[in-house]
């Protein structure tokens, strides 16, 4: 882990002791050893034999990942070809997403579909499949700034989509516990709940609220491959992702080769940068705390976003200056604006007040803002409520649209904006952000009787007319999600969330 260079391997800690006694098991597996330092193929491969259903046979490649943690497969490619395995990868993929360079859309594929997956899969098996350039695409994001998207061809969607469900066989027995983004039955509530958890039951005093700069764009494809091979020893499966990264970015009619980076958009992209960051930081940072650590650290990661929570405000700033250079190792570096280390938990607001500070700072993550509050019998809780950027920026689009939209007859438009309504309180109906929901709502109708009186200059809507309109189409706020408490003791049967 000392990361002196390329050749160094990461640390992959061992199997740790059973001190403690009946003290639950935490959330992860256990990680098992990593290979030499430079020896990335000395262990011999794992085969996989061709028997059954696919979903079968993906059912004994991952037995043999969880029994294994130092199994290298050799045999993996034959999964990804098979005609059924093909066909379910484009039927997973979104029907009206935008196509790539081939210009193929989801409909225009599906005519023929058999012949065309048939074809697909020959050509995969004999060597004659092509990677093509990704499309780039830009779409806004709430501090007004642009994000790059990549958009692939339809056919390079399907195969890495099936890839990625071999590889998910493996990695997700490898993926540690407080992993949360882009993984099969995790999202992120699951990570805004497991943080909550952990800020309210452990001792924590300090945030450390992370963003690692440009992630996708600054992933290192020679350390990527690398990391792969620790567990992936079969060249097809291998040289196939080298493909997709190489395979060049279409921009203005001009393809450029990317030495770094990883197009956001692909279907393996977020697999890929999970398995980055899962040697990079994921490991290591579970080293750090075994090792390094003098009391409780919590640790919490959706995708390139990070929290970490201290008992120490020393452990915290060690910790810092010890990421920053451990990223460094790996192309990548912390975002200076957004990466703050604050006072926080449920003695931040007494200590702040002896020392005649103001209240406890207050951090982001997956557009809530999180605040030291507490309930009405005195208890400390994590207030959660939605980014005011975040509800700034998105009633503004909507105010736009709604312009757009003008033309169109009322309940077509009230329909349109109940889906909108109901899609933000899917994501924002946390418990105790109700009057968040609730401005949304207002504010929403607000714009809405804007958007009809400026439909005509002799308009006879007034705001109790408009009142029955608001009634008829916009659904009042409701909280869609149980208690954090709630939710992780039927996920993790009582293992920890964020250890």
């Amino acid at each position: 882990m000392n990361g002196r260079g390329k050749s160094d391997s990461p640390v992959v800690p061992g199997k740790p002791s059973n001190k403690g006694g009946g003290a639950p098991p935490s959330a992860e597996g256990v990680e098992g050893r990593g290979l030499a330092k430079g020896n990335l193929v000395q262990r011999n491969g794992c085969r996989t034999q061709r028997r059954g259903s696919p979903h079968s046979e993906l059912e004994r490649v991952r037995e043999v990942a969880k029994r294994d943690k130092q199994a290298r497969f050799s045999a993996l490619w034959h999964h990804v070809t098979e005609v059924d395995r093909l066909r379910e990868a484009f039927l997973a993929l979104k029907r009206e997403s935008a196509p790539g360079v081939d210009a193929v859309t989801w409909r225009e594929y599906e005519v023929g579909l058999e012949s065309r997956v048939s074809d697909l899969a020959s050509r995969l098996t004999r060597g004659a499949y092509r990677a093509r350039p990704v499309r780039r695409v830009y779409i806004p994001k709430p501090d007004g700034r642009q994000r790059p998207i990549g958009v692939p061809a339809l056919e390079d969607k399907i195969v890495q989509r099936a890839t990625a469900d071999v590889l998910n066989a493996i990695y997700e027995v490898d993926f540690l516990g407080f992993s949360y983004g882009f993984r099969l039955g995790r999202g992120p509530h699951h990570a805004l709940d497991a943080l909550a958890v952990g800020l309210k039951h452990k001792r924590v005093n300090w945030v450390l609220d992370a963003d690692i700069r440009g992630f996708y764009d600054a992933i290192d494809h020679e350390w990527l491959v690398k990391f792969v091979e620790h567990r992936i020893a079969d060249r097809r499966v291998v040289r196939h992702i080298q493909k997709w990264l190489a395979a060049g970015v279409l921009e203005d009619g001009v393809v450029r080769q990317e030495k770094e980076g990883t197009p956001q958009g692909g279907s393996i992209s977020p697999l890929l940068a999970n398995i980055y960051l899962h040697y990079v930081f994921d490991l290591w940072v579970q080293h750090w705390r075994r090792r390094h650590a003098h009391g409780d650290v919590i640790v919490v990661r959706f995708a390139d976003d990070l929290v970490v929570g201290f008992e120490h405000r020393m452990d915290a700033e060690r910790f810092q200056g010890e990421l920053r250079e451990r990223l460094a190792k790996f192309n990548l570096e912390l975002h200076a604006d957004k990466t703050r280390l604050i006072e926080f938990g449920q003695h931040a607001e007494t200590r702040r007040r002896h020392r005649g500070e103001g209240k406890p700072e207050t951090f982001d993550f997956l557009g809530f803002t999180h605040i030291c509050a507490k309930t009405r019998r005195g208890w400390f809780t994590v207030l959660r409520q939605t980014m005011a950027k975040r509800m700034r920026g998105k009633l503004q689009a909507l105010k736009g649209e709604l312009r757009r939209r003008g033309h169109l007859p009322v309940p077509t438009v009230g329909r349109w904006l109940r889906s909108v309504l109901t899609g933000h309180y899917r994501y924002y109906g946390v418990p105790n952000n109700w009057h968040a929901l609730s401005r949304f709502h207002y504010q929403l109708g607000r714009l809405w009787y804007r958007a009809l009186r400026r439909r005509s200059q002799r308009t006879r809507l007034n705001w109790d007319r408009m009142q029955r309109l608001i009634h008829s189409y916009l659904p009042y706020p409701r909280i869609m999600h149980p208690y954090p408490e709630q939710r992780l003791r039927v996920t993790t049967r009582g293992k920890s969330s964020v250890r």
